[in-house]
């Protein structure tokens, strides 16, 4: 019995294969039904990013570190129970996602025409609808070793965009066991900012548009209002809620949890520290070609605009008790450590890793789809053609819209050479190498 369920395994993995394929042919022939005005961009591209030196500029994206008080959060779990750690939220899974052959037409268009797709699924409609995608990090972030525990793992953020007005913006991220990759299951956890000492806690209201795992912390883009870019979670602080209500919070009778069974507390926040004017990380993902490891983060610009993005990095800590904070100074001051400029427009997801960084474009009004870009940092390191940068092509159009409409983030799990992303109720996967090869 155990052959042939193994045999059964390889040979639906097959047919995804061939579907994807299938599916990828399909979309390369609808890439080529686009105007003349949104056909291929016929110049060298955005060429090398350009870096930005000034130490005023990058004074502005210097963030300050504020730690939720340990008390604060010991008193929170007095009053809620023992965290729990991601096994155990795992393990209560109760829901699975579709695989490619399972969506339907208009989720699959969300797929990339190329590269494409190695592994696509798609989130159910009955728990999505009304919530906006955003980003997505997995355990290859938190760990070198792909795993967590002994668990591999794939976190989606989302954010509430229906309802009524106190549940708009709810933010919640789904905890994916990626163990069988045939077989996603998953459920969801709210997140939440704590306060009143640790008494209370509410949601958090923020688009999750960036999320990196790394070590034992959750970094989540913030813009729910005040100047905080970032909130900080701790895996190992996950809280069970024991009262199955629509209200956050505390609750007569328990603890509620916009009726979901875990919440995650934030531990902490990096604020905006550069004046009111300062970028915005809206996109974050995290690099392990660097020493130590670094969050790279990118700004959103409109696609319609004249100005270019900026891409910047900040190191994270080595310090002993520090895993998975940035690299503060004794103020709680953190520094970028490199940034540069963008001439792409309409900036959405950004990553890097070694020399190269690779930048996604949201479609365009009249697009079917996104772009991504390759951009080196350094003269020689680009294109054959020495020009810096590269991006695929795609249709007898010869367009450069060959990437996803909407994708917020990617994320490289790099111990199996995969990068990750999600967009609309679109969850994929695909080789950075086929991302290298295509964007040449």
């Amino acid at each position: 019995m155990r052959h042939r369920g193994r045999h059964r395994r390889r040979r639906r993995g097959r047919a995804l294969r061939a579907f994807l394929s299938g599916t990828a042919l399909a979309l390369t022939a609808a890439a080529t039904i686009v105007s003349v005005s949104q056909a291929t961009v016929t110049h060298d591209g955005p060429g090398r990013l350009k870096p930005v030196a000034e130490s005023a500029e990058t004074g502005r994206l210097q963030l300050r570190e504020n730690l939720v008080p340990r008390a604060a959060l010991d008193r929170l779990a007095a009053g809620m129970g023992r965290p729990v750690g991601v096994g155990a939220v795992l393990d209560e899974g109760d829901r699975t996602l579709r695989d490619a052959i399972d969506c339907s037409p208009a989720e699959r268009r969300a797929l990339p025409v190329s590269p494409t797709a190695t592994r696509a699924y798609c989130w159910n409609t009955d728990d999505t609808r009304g919530w906006q995608p955003g980003a997505v990090t997995t355990s290859g972030d938190a760990d070198d070793d792909g795993v967590w525990g002994s668990n591999r793992v794939i976190l989606s953020g989302w954010s509430r965009s229906g309802g009524t007005t106190a549940d708009r913006g709810l933010a919640r991220v789904g905890f994916v066991n990626a163990g069988d990759l045939n077989h996603l299951s998953y459920t969801w956890a709210l997140l939440a900012v704590p306060v009143d000492g640790g008494r209370d806690y509410r949601g958090l209201v923020s688009h999750v548009s960036g999320m990196v795992w790394h070590q034992d912390k959750l970094l989540v883009t913030a813009d729910d209002g005040d100047r905080a870019a970032l909130y900080v979670y701790d895996m190992n602080r996950v809280q069970r809620a024991t009262v199955a209500g629509d209200a956050v919070g505390r609750v007569p009778g328990g603890w509620s949890a916009h009726g979901y069974r875990f919440v995650l507390p934030a531990v902490g926040s990096y604020r905006l520290d550069g004046g009111a004017d300062a970028p915005r990380p809206a996109t974050v993902s995290l690099d392990r070609s660097t020493a130590p490891d670094s969050l790279v983060a990118g700004e959103w610009t409109l696609g319609d605009g004249d100005r270019g993005a900026r891409l910047w990095r900040y190191p994270f800590s080595a310090a002993p008790g520090r895993t998975g904070l940035l690299a503060a100074d004794t103020a709680g001051r953190v520094r970028a450590s490199q940034a540069y400029e963008t001439k792409l427009t309409g900036v959405r997801g950004v990553l890097a890793y070694r020399d190269q960084w690779y930048v996604t474009g949201a479609a365009g009004p009249h697009d079917r789809h996104g772009t991504l870009w390759r951009q080196t940092t350094d003269a020689g390191k680009g294109d054959d053609k020495g020009s810096g940068s590269g991006a695929a092509v795609c249709g007898s159009a010869q367009t450069h819209s060959c990437w996803s409409p909407q994708t917020e983030s990617l994320s490289y799990w790099e111990a199996t050479g995969e990068v990750w992303a999600q967009s609309g109720r679109a969850l994929f996967a695909l080789p950075l190498a086929s991302i290298d090869r295509t964007t040449e």
